[in-house]
């Protein structure tokens, strides 16, 4: 298991500070995850995990990770997942190539 993050501590500012947004949040989360939705629950960890690599939210790939396994995912689709991520951000910049072409020829003319 890795390591707590030492900013874990701080999240009592949530708590202090907002707790009726961490209320909401915490519901809304609840019901994203809820297991009565149609995909089921290590489908949903293995997309969260997924989004998490791909925003490079260590507590996402970690919580994700760990809550995939729980529900019964394999190494081997966690490693299709890290793929699929990797092909998603490297799509992405392949994509968004078209647009600095685009500002350059804008920017020559």
């Amino acid at each position: 298991m890795a390591e707590q993050h030492p900013s874990k501590a701080y999240g009592k500012v949530y708590r202090e500070q907002t707790a009726d947004v961490l209320k909401a949040f915490g519901a809304f989360n609840d019901a994203v995850f809820s297991k009565d939705r149609e995909i089921p629950r290590k489908y949903q960890e293995l997309i969260a995990l997924a989004v998490g690599l791909t925003t490079q939210c260590q507590f996402c790939i970690e919580g994700h990770t760990a809550l995939a396994v729980d529900a019964g995912a394999s190494d081997q689709e966690l490693a299709e997942t890290a793929w699929i991520a990797a092909a998603l951000r490297a799509g992405g910049a392949f994509a968004h190539g078209r647009i600095a072409f685009q500002t350059a020829a804008e920017h020559r003319h």
